[in-house]
């Protein structure tokens, strides 16, 4: 197969979640493929959405919201876009400021009644209004009885910027992904209040994203990618030692640029919350899980639209089903695994338990966006 275009550039944001995009570079899994990946590292996730469209960049570590966001045009003009893996799961967290924690702020629940006793508004900062961030924020509050809209305030920040900015005073807590949780207990400014994989359980997070027409116009490009990047996860994955020499590439300063002690402790599963609880987590952050990780599950891409749709950032119901599978390249990404030898699940639909005991398997989108009593 002829590969249409050898040099490839993918946008990224400094996290941790980043490592097997940077990683397929690094150990050579795009060459093998017969692709070059140009890693480009961006500012904002505004940034990577802007630079997809213009063509800047030709594929990115994005949020999944962010991707279905630009598809439905929400909050820019829509532009048609491409899912072609996911990228990890879990690995999130919901930071507060060692302030509230001083005043009794311990969990959801002492949060939400410190919110009740004062008059101010609080502030909670996320990544990006469509983004995963903003999502297992939202979630997390209506979960404790606050309506993050109307009860709250809330305000748009880059991951790298959430800690010194709580540092500052300017927010009561954020949520992003690592390692700007464990940067902010490490720092002594804030402390892990919740744990995405709290919310959902093995929930999806980042995908590799691509416009539509660059998928159209590469399609052997795509594929290529796709399967360098899934070797790349394998191998994250693949022993604790590959985690640690992980760390220590991505914390460099052309990628994450943080000490790799921040990085690295939460890879492992090990968990200081800065309030005394230390745990080993079973569902850390995972980049293969034997392709489970990666498969660009349908129902995983429709939870956002449902979220969209109870927030008010979608006016009526999509066509739930419809768009998720345009969006997300099944096809290609099986094509991919097959020469990856990645094992293939047997439905695009997964079934999940989140944090509030709803269950979701994407079999009636419509009734389950309708379906919280705290909503927009």
């Amino acid at each position: 197969m002829q590969i249409e275009k050898e040099r490839v550039r993918i946008g990224f944001n400094p996290l941790t979640d980043c490592a097997s995009v940077v990683m397929a570079s690094v150990l050579g899994f795009d060459r093998k493929h017969g692709i070059r990946i140009e890693l480009s590292k961006e500012t904002s996730w505004a940034g990577v959405r802007d630079k997809l469209l213009t063509g800047e960049l030709d594929a990115a570590h994005a949020l999944y919201g962010l991707v279905y966001g630009t598809q439905l045009g929400i909050g820019a003009s829509r532009r048609d876009m491409a899912i072609l893996m996911n990228l990890n799961r879990n690995g999130q967290a919901i930071t507060l400021s060692r302030r509230l924690y001083e005043q009794g702020a311990r969990d959801g629940a002492s949060l939400a009644q410190l919110m009740r006793g004062q008059e101010r508004r609080f502030t909670f900062a996320q990544t990006f209004p469509t983004g995963t961030h903003a999502m297992w924020l939202y979630y997390w509050l209506a979960a404790h009885g606050v309506h993050p809209l109307k009860d709250a305030r809330t305000i748009t920040v880059p991951p790298a910027q959430m800690a010194t900015n709580l540092a500052a005073g300017h927010m009561d807590g954020y949520c992003a992904g690592e390692p700007w949780g464990h940067r902010a207990v490490m720092d002594g400014v804030g402390v892990t209040i919740a744990t995405s994989q709290e919310i959902w359980p093995d929930h999806p997070e980042k995908v590799l994203a691509a416009s539509a027409d660059f998928v159209r116009a590469n399609p052997n490009t795509a594929r290529a990618l796709v399967a360098a990047v899934l070797e790349a996860s394998r191998w994250i994955d693949a022993s604790p030692e590959n985690r640690m020499a992980m760390a220590e590439i991505i914390s460099a300063v052309p990628y994450v640029n943080t000490g790799k002690e921040v990085i690295w402790q939460r890879i492992l599963g090990h968990y200081d919350d800065g309030m005394g609880k230390r745990w080993e987590d079973p569902h850390s952050m995972a980049f293969h899980q034997d392709g489970e990780a990666n498969f660009p599950y349908l129902s995983d891409g429709m939870w956002f639209m449902t979220q969209h749709r109870r927030w008010g950032l979608l006016k009526g119901d999509p066509d739930y089903h419809a768009i998720a599978s345009q969006l997300h390249q099944l096809a290609l990404y099986k094509e991919a695994a097959e020469i990856t030898e990645t094992p293939i699940p047997a439905s695009p639909l997964r079934s999940s338990t989140l944090m509030d005991g709803a269950i979701w398997d994407g079999k009636d989108p419509v009734r389950y966006a309708a379906s919280f009593a705290i909503r927009q």
